[in-house]
């Protein structure tokens, strides 16, 4: 059974961890509802492990609808929560609550998420005041890389810790029913999970957040550009693919793919009669 907003502020109160999980398709999605997962991120973060691109900033709307659509389709019982990519909510808080809206109507997302502390409270206020679950994203936040110095952990020194702590603090005030904490020290992943009454993700947040999420693409090591130091991989299909490439490519050069077993059979008898007809039509010629 699909998990509610309530749900997951129950299973915080009661110490049980959440389990968050990226998907941006149709047999992904299917794969992770039939594991389990209890929420599903729809993340711009497809940009570079879907897309190839260097970062997420590219993506847009319409491209994220599509992939949440196909994600739904997927998972038809599990949390959805759909990205909302760079410039969708920035603009102001109508564009924040027309592109929220936009997720609900063409892709039946359970909730969004959006990146930003204290400087999007407006944009979550509008989103929640309009009926909406949304997320809030807080700590290294990728649409704003380029002013962090780059994909860097945050909240490194006492101060900055503070910040992060005070967006966290805002967030939760805005109306949010989730807070996703990216790339901090344990320490600051802990307060924040204390101090909140909401759910706190974490991703690199440490292990005292009241759940965790991964990208699919680092977990099961089929995205290789690069990896985070918070990443466990829990497989490594990139090997698995290439050596099952590999074995196909070999097997069409020594011509022993495809086997009898793989063929189709045409009806008793009917092959003679079309070696016939092909005779009598090169004859014609």
């Amino acid at each position: 059974m699909k998990k509610t907003v309530l749900d997951f502020l129950e299973m915080k109160k009661r110490g049980e961890k959440i389990s968050y999980i990226t998907a941006y398709d149709f047999p992904t999605a299917q794969l992770v509802e039939k594991a389990g997962i209890e929420m599903i991120l729809v993340g711009d973060s497809a940009g570079m492990v879907v897309h190839g691109l260097k970062g997420t900033v590219p993506m847009t709307m319409d491209q994220m609808i599509d992939h949440a659509q196909s994600v739904r389709r997927g998972a038809p019982n599990t949390f959805i929560i759909g990205d909302l990519p760079f410039l969708s909510y920035q603009t102001s808080v109508s564009d924040a609550i027309y592109n929220a809206g936009r997720f609900h109507k063409e892709a039946e997302v359970d909730a969004v998420k959006l990146e930003g502390g204290r400087r999007v409270v407006p944009m979550l206020e509008g989103i929640a005041n309009s009926g909406m679950a949304v997320m809030g994203h807080i700590g290294l936040t990728p649409q704003s890389s380029g002013q962090l110095g780059g994909f860097k952990a945050q909240g490194r020194t006492a101060e900055s810790a503070m910040e992060i702590i005070e967006d966290a603090i805002a967030v939760e005030k805005a109306g949010v029913f989730a807070i996703l904490v990216e790339a901090v020290p344990p320490e600051v992943g802990k307060i924040i999970a204390e101090i909140c009454k909401v759910p706190v993700l974490g991703i690199g947040a440490g292990p005292d957040v009241d759940g965790q999420v991964l990208i699919i693409g680092d977990m099961l090591g089929y995205f290789e550009a690069f990896t985070p130091k918070f990443v466990k991989k829990y497989a490594n299909l990139s090997e698995v693919i290439e050596k099952a490439v590999r074995e196909f490519i070999a097997d069409v050069k020594g011509v022993k793919f495809p086997e009898e077993k793989h063929c189709y059979r045409m009806v008793e008898g009917e092959a003679d009669k079309l070696k016939a007809l092909v005779e009598k039509r090169l004859k014609k010629k």
